[in-house]
């Protein structure tokens, strides 16, 4: 890759626009895994642009948005009734929980604190030895491999302050259960290249080979997108079924050892509630026994019963491409970014937070969710 610009050029996506209109024969559906892939294909306008026969819907590639309520939960306890430093990426502070969301807990008093990087939050714990400071780990395997190592490095520093509360969840069990649910009509799936090149793609063989499904890794830019979506038609209308890379700039067969082992030395799967789909099984990273002192769930021993979903929000329905955010009688009504029935609304990668905000670019096809 010489320049970003590369993958925005407008006469190289009209090529893959033609390529994919004078390729399709017949209707098909694919899903874009990931929430990035999602607001590509809506702020740029790629939705308007394919022919009617592409169907795209949207998954659950949205690590806030599949963040369990408990959690949210849990990490508001801590930062109100244990007083611990509460540290977190920005996209989680308005995400509700079962009563409130971090953002008014801060505005309460909490000391919850917004950062770009899980090692400022072990910088804030050595600068203030007498404050517990609980890093919010959140997201796909994307973001464990620094998320590990802020716990080694901690560690290696020997902190005793410093902990995280994990919520890593998986992509190849999100799609392995997306495809085993009845109402399910996937018929092909756009893979997130950035979880690609931490993890490779040699898990995804299995799941071809399973469900008969194309898989193709594919990056964010609007070409990517376009070339991904043409791979991904050409196997369907040739009655084929693999795993391919696009995104190979940036993607190797195996990942990133390195990554790897950070994610390996810290974490182990486990079973792991996703928020609006139940509990999908090893799907989600745990911290292991060996540092139980820096995991917050073991170490402040919080339990919260698990709350229910607020019943007027589609969230599961939507995150597993059965229904999209126009479906949703609230939404831009009573559910809004200020005020969201659900997570979906406020991630910067949630689906129905990228309709609201381009709402206008939208087809009147998928205003009606056809």
């Amino acid at each position: 890759m010489k320049f970003l610009s590369e993958y925005r050029d407008p006469e190289l996506a009209e090529k893959y626009l033609e390529q994919i209109q004078k390729t399709v024969t017949r209707p098909w559906t694919i899903m874009e895994v990931c929430g990035g892939q999602t607001h590509s294909l809506v702020k740029n306008g790629i939705l308007n642009m394919l022919p009617k026969e592409v169907r795209m819907v949207h998954g659950p590639g949205c690590p806030v948005c599949v963040t369990p309520l408990n959690l949210i939960d849990k990490a508001i306890f801590l930062a109100e009734e244990k007083g611990v430093i509460l540290c977190s990426f920005g996209d989680m502070l308005r995400v509700p929980g079962s009563e409130k969301s971090l953002l008014a807990a801060k505005a309460n008093g909490a000391d919850i604190r917004i950062l770009y990087s899980p090692l400022e939050a072990v910088k804030i714990a050595r600068e203030n030895p007498d404050r517990e400071v609980v890093f919010f780990a959140v997201g796909f395997e994307t973001t464990a491999p620094a998320n590990a190592l802020s716990v080694i490095h901690a560690h290696r520093l020997e902190l005793p302050n410093y902990s995280i509360l994990a919520s890593h969840v998986l992509v190849p069990p999100a799609i392995e259960a997306v495809m085993e649910d009845e109402e399910s009509q996937i018929q092909a799936f756009l893979a997130a290249g950035h979880v690609c090149t931490i993890m490779g793609i040699l898990e995804y063989y299995p799941l071809v080979e399973r469900f008969k499904v194309p898989i193709v890794v594919t990056g964010f830019e609007p070409v990517d997108l376009l070339q991904g979506i043409l791979m991904a038609v050409r196997q369907l209308e040739n009655g084929e079924a693999k795993v391919e890379n696009q995104y190979a700039r940036m993607v190797r067969e195996e990942g990133n050892p390195k990554a790897q082992e950070a994610i390996y030395e810290v974490f182990e799967v486990t079973d792991r509630l996703w928020r609006g789909m139940e509990v999908i099984p090893m799907s989600g990273y745990e911290v292991k026994e060996k540092y139980a002192a820096y995991d917050a769930k073991r170490k402040f021993n919080v339990n919260i019963a698990e709350a229910p979903e607020n019943k007027e929000c589609i969230a599961g329905e939507i995150m597993k491409g059965i229904k999209k955010p126009f479906d949703c009688p609230h939404f831009g009504k009573k559910c809004k970014p200020e005020n969201p029935l659900g997570a979906p609304m406020v991630s910067s990668e949630g689906a129905c937070a990228a309709y609201y905000h381009f709402s206008g670019i939208i087809n009147e096809s998928e205003l009606q969710g056809t």
